[in-house]
Parts: structure tokens; C-alpha cells; sequence
């Protein structure tokens, strides 16, 4: 239940276009609904200004479906992530205006453009950090977020990142994403004045190890400014950019 939906709801019953019972009807639901596998959280959007996402590994396509219908009925915007473009063709044949975003594997539902928030920037070390950035950028911009891209601009040709010093300027928060060696994210915090949210990559060799050296080289950033999220967790880093922005603007 969003703010939007929720003051629709209560002026249909001042205006007496919806009867008390009807109203109740519609409200029932606007803590969590129990559909047996899951309890969806519809209260999340108020308390929180964006609702629930669904987190699509361990889930079956029905049980995805199931969950984004029940959300969409409820006016949420809709947001499976790391999903298959299977589960998509499920979701779509009961949500027509379901969209499909292959790089970052999400399904969106758009109901209504939100109000921008503040710029923000997300940047990616290599092409292959790409779709992790993809969903930190995706996030961002249905929280309302003016999302710009840069993308390949890694420490091993730090001209490509220094040709884009106008973007960087103008955001409000940078999310930085990178594997290998991870030194991007402190880069980036030497050379702004705006928080910056490290996303390690597990891209790299054996010697990576998954991401976990990218994690602690950015945990150790001598760049003070740098927050970090968990390996690959682009979701996390846009919302995190989305409610800096929110908040700021």
C-alpha cells in the first residue's frame, strides 16, 4: 500500500464513491497477506517510501507470479531481481505491462513515475561488473533517482574516468562497482566530495577469490567517504543510492 494508494482509498470513502465495507476490504491487506509460502509485506512502501523486492533465486516461477500479483493489485511497483527470462514470460502472461531487463536478469512492473529524486552515478570497473552495476542503476531509478552510467572506466586506464570528471561532479552519491583488484571506489573518493557505495565484483582469477579480496581492499579504502555492500549486492547499493538522493532532494 502506498502513500498515493492509501489517500485515493480514504477519499473514495469520504466522497462516498466506496462504501465502509468495500474500503475495509481493500485495507485488509495493508500490513502483510499470507499466500502460505510467503508473507507479503505491503506495509513495507509506507514505512519504508519503496515496497518489498522479490529476491527471485530458491523461488519457483509460480511462487514469483503469485507474489507480483498480489503486489501489483496493491499499486507496489514490482521488482524480481535475479530472475530468468522464464519466469519473466510467467509474470508477463498475468501482468501484460511487465518489463523484461536481461543485463541485470530483473523483472520490472512500473505503476506510476515516482518524483525524481537527486542525481546519482553508477560506475563499473570493466564490462564485465556491468550487470551488477545494471542493478544497482535499475534500482536506483525506480526509487526516483536520475541514474547517468559509466561504465568500463576502471584504475587500468584511469584516463577513461578522468574524461568524465563533469558527471562525477554533479552527482549526489557514486555507486562504484568492481572486481579484480577493487581500487576503483577509492579512486573515485580521492577525486569527489560525495559519499561513494563500493560494490565488490566476484569477477576476477582464482587468486579473487570470488570477491572476496575486491571486499576487503575496499574495506581497507584509505579514502574516507567509502561505504561498502556485500559481494555482487547491486540491489543493495542502488537502494542505498535511492534513499540518499530521496533524501537530499
Amino acid at each position: 500500500m502506498t502513500p498515493e494508494r492509501l489517500r485515493t482509498v480514504l477519499a473514495s470513502l469520504q466522497t462516498g464513491d466506496k462504501s465502509l465495507e468495500e474500503t475495509i476490504e481493500t485495507l485488509r491487506h495493508i500490513d502483510f497477506e499470507d499466500v502460505g509460502f510467503a508473507k507479503i509485506d505491503h506495509h513495507r512502501s509506507l514505512r519504508r517510501g519503496f515496497p518489498e523486492v522479490i529476491f527471485g533465486p530458491g523461488k519457483s516461477p509460480e511462487q514469483i507470479t503469485t507474489i507480483a500479483v498480489k503486489m501489483a493489485k496493491y499499486g507496489h511497483t514490482v521488482l524480481v531481481t535475479r530472475t530468468t527470462e522464464e519466469v519473466y514470460e510467467k509474470v508477463a502472461s498475468e501482468l501484460r505491462e511487465a518489463e523484461w531487463h536481461p543485463i541485470p536478469r530483473a523483472i520490472v512492473v512500473r505503476q506510476r513515475e515516482r518524483a525524481h529524486g537527486g542525481p546519482a552515478a553508477v560506475l563499473s570497473a570493466g564490462t564485465s561488473d556491468v550487470p551488477v552495476a545494471e542493478e544497482a542503476a535499475l534500482t536506483a531509478e525506480l526509487m526516483g533517482s536520475k541514474v547517468e552510467r559509466l561504465f568500463d572506466v576502471g584504475v587500468a586506464g584511469l584516463h577513461r574516468l578522468l574524461s568524465h570528471r563533469e558527471v562525477l561532479a554533479r552527482a549526489e552519491v557514486l555507486v562504484v562497482v568492481a572486481g579484480m583488484d577493487g581500487a576503483l571506489p577509492s579512486v573515485v573518493s580521492g577525486l569527489t566530495d560525495v559519499p561513494v557505495i563500493a560494490v565488490p565484483t566476484s569477477v576476477g582469477y582464482g587468486a579473487s577469490f570470488s570477491g572476496i579480496s575486491a571486499l576487503l581492499a575496499m574495506l581497507n579504502s584509505c579514502s574516507p567517504g567509502v561505504s561498502v555492500v556485500n559481494i555482487d549486492n547491486g540491489f543493495g547499493a542502488g537502494y542505498l543510492a535511492g534513499l540518499l538522493t530521496r533524501k537530499n532532494s
